[in-house]
């Protein structure tokens, strides 16, 4: 009975031999999966530091009542572009006129009086000269003509403060700029002269106009070294060049310069203000709009740089791989700056020698061997001779 078994057991394991597979070691592994490899690039550089802020009127003027009275018309559109010396408001000037007119004709009575204690101080003189006055006469004519003559000064100056206040019932514009609306109506009652006076409207210049933004003091203490060292002036001596983009822009095609520098860091966010000056002559820039600008961040140098998609996330660090003379995978953590035309900056973890992988990551595994190939370059276009 057994030796059936064992005729048995023979032909299975005959069977199993036979099948594919079993003991095929003659097929190799799997190839290397290719990738793409290439340099680092070299580029000499000025990097811009960019920030967020927004624009500011050079000149904000509160319109408000200098005399009071009732308003009587309202000379402009609101919203619109108003000039300097444009009749804006009218309050009503009869009141002040009659202050003018009447004025005027107290210095009139002031100058007849003093004409009378000038005839009359001759007079004193004469007689004395001749001893048919008296000394005390005489002095009594002095001092009728200098208070006559006080009284002149002083009628004068009144009319002038008449016509000041009549003049300021014509409200006209300071600066060039957009105004805003009318905050009073015609026939409503104006409060004038005093610092709660009636605020009318207000006016902010355009064309130049400020930006302002912010700076970590960080960012402050390199443009201090920099300066410092030389490679960099500091703002507060000179117009360092300004880039600005809206907010629906991509690049940076509008220039102004710096002009100010605040003298301290603000205790309540630890960031240092300054403020750029640019042209408006389109009046595109408006007070209170947000926009970014780049100001110069470094002397120029030599940076590494890399396409942006060939830089890995891992968690919190940033990574690339990089090819070996062995075609070995290995990984490497870089530090980077900014992207400055595509492509990025990369600070530390690469040298101009090293290949790295700038395609087909999803293929790599650490230590893994690759197969490196080229990028593909860019067929030059024919032309017709």
């Amino acid at each position: 009975m057994r030796c059936p078994r064992k005729i048995y057991l023979l032909l299975v394991m005959a069977s199993l031999a036979s099948l594919p597979g079993c003991d095929d070691q003659s097929k190799s592994a799997p190839p290397p999966p290719p990738v793409t490899v290439a340099p680092p690039i070299v580029r000499n550089i000025t990097e811009w530091d960019e920030y967020t802020g927004r624009f500011q009127a050079v000149d904000y003027v509160e319109i408000r009542a200098r005399v009071s009275g009732y308003l009587e018309s309202v000379n402009f559109t609101d919203g619109q572009i108003v000039k300097k010396g444009d009749l804006l408001f009218v309050i009503d000037p009869r009141p002040y006129q009659a202050a003018v007119d009447s004025a005027t004709a107290a210095l009139t009575q002031a100058d007849a009086r003093l004409d009378l204690a000038n005839r009359e101080l001759a007079r004193a003189k004469e007689l004395t000269k001749s001893q048919y006055g008296s000394v005390e006469s005489q002095d009594k004519a002095i001092q009728e003509q200098r208070a006559a003559s006080g009284a002149v000064d002083a009628a004068g100056a009144t009319l002038r403060r008449a016509k000041l206040d009549l003049e300021f019932t014509q409200v006209t514009a300071p600066v060039t700029g957009r105004i805003s609306r009318h905050l009073v109506t015609v026939g409503n009652l104006i409060s004038g002269g005093e610092a709660n006076s009636t605020l009318l409207t207000t006016i902010v210049s355009l064309d130049p106009i400020y930006f302002y933004f912010d700076a970590d003091q960080n960012a402050y203490l390199k443009y201090e070294r920099l300066a410092r060292s030389g490679l960099r002036p500091s703002s507060r001596d000179v117009a360092n060049p300004v880039h600005l983009a809206l907010a629906d822009e991509t690049d940076f095609p509008h220039e102004g310069h710096m002009n100010f520098v605040d003298n301290q860091i603000d205790f309540s966010t630890g960031t240092m203000r300054g403020r750029a000056v640019f042209d408006n002559p389109d009046l595109i820039f408006t007070p209170g709009m947000f926009a970014r600008v780049r100001l110069i961040g470094s002397p120029p140098h030599d940076v590494v740089m890399l396409p942006d998609e060939a830089v890995g996330t891992d968690q919190a660090r940033r990574f690339v791989y990089v090819v070996d003379k062995d075609n070995i995978a290995r990984y490497r953590e870089v530090k980077l700056g900014p992207l400055v035309d595509g492509l990025r900056i990369v600070r530390e973890g690469l040298t101009r020698d090293d290949r790295v992988i700038v395609n087909g990551l999803q293929r790599v595994r650490v230590g893994s061997p690759v197969t490196p190939s080229a990028p593909p370059q860019p067929q030059k276009t024919a032309t017709t001779p």
